[in-house]
């Protein structure tokens, strides 16, 4: 099992970079493929960025494409979403998720995620 703890959220303006660290309980955090998803208000939760166990392979939605970058550090259990030119649309509640893949660099959305953070919330004024 793994406890996820997101941290680094947020109120900044338009434009402004932010970036969201999610840090693992474990000694096995590289074998898990990491999730970042977001929850805006009145709305269901949506997938954002993964990134495989070994870091190799990310996945991004086409909305955040050239403006988020997902990386981790297995040294530190941390995972990181860089988040430049934030816009108002990308106000939300922002959670970290884990999945067990020790032998899979799939990092689909349609990946299902089995441990989840608290969540961090990323305002954007405008």
């Amino acid at each position: 099992q793994v406890q996820l703890v997101e941290s680094g959220g947020g109120l900044v303006q338009a434009g402004e970079p932010l970036r969201l660290s999610c840090a693992a309980s474990g000694r096995t955090f590289r074998s898990y493929a990491m999730g970042w998803f977001r929850q805006a208000p009145g709305k269901g939760r949506d997938f954002v960025a993964a990134i495989s166990g070994s870091g190799g392979r990310t996945y991004y939605i086409d909305s955040v494409k050239g403006r988020f970058t997902v990386s981790r550090d297995n040294a530190k259990n941390t995972v990181y979403l860089q988040m430049n030119s934030l816009k108002p649309e990308d106000t939300a509640v922002y959670y970290c998720a884990a999945r067990w893949a020790p032998y899979s660099d799939n990092v689909s959305p349609s990946q299902e995620y089995n441990y989840w953070g608290q969540g961090t919330q990323v305002t954007v004024s405008s």
